[in-house]
């Protein structure tokens, strides 16, 4: 396989992966939510924190991801099975007016 088709597949596999974490860690979340909220807790405050629940997912997905890719860079050289997934766009020189 070429270096295109190695990034695409690290992507996709990522991204599924990624997803699947999510939904794990939102789970674990909201039965700490439930675990700590007082039974009689008003529907506003509910909403309020099922929010910030999904929030805190968002948040603590992302940070195990980039610690992941991270790790994964320093124990690979993923360059080597990689292509660049943004490059730098060369900008032609512009011509002087005189």
């Amino acid at each position: 396989m070429n270096k295109k088709v190695n990034t695409i597949l690290f992507v996709l596999g990522a991204t599924v992966l990624n997803v699947l974490v999510m939904g794990i860690v939102f789970t674990v979340l909201l039965v700490i939510l439930s675990a700590i909220a007082p039974p009689t807790m008003s529907p506003e405050f509910g909403t309020l924190a099922v929010a910030l629940v999904f929030l805190a997912t968002i948040v603590v997905t992302y940070v195990l991801y980039h610690y992941a890719v991270k790790l994964l860079s320093k124990k690979f050289d993923l360059e080597k099975y990689f292509e660049p997934i943004f490059r730098s766009r060369k900008v032609p020189p512009r011509k002087r007016v005189d």
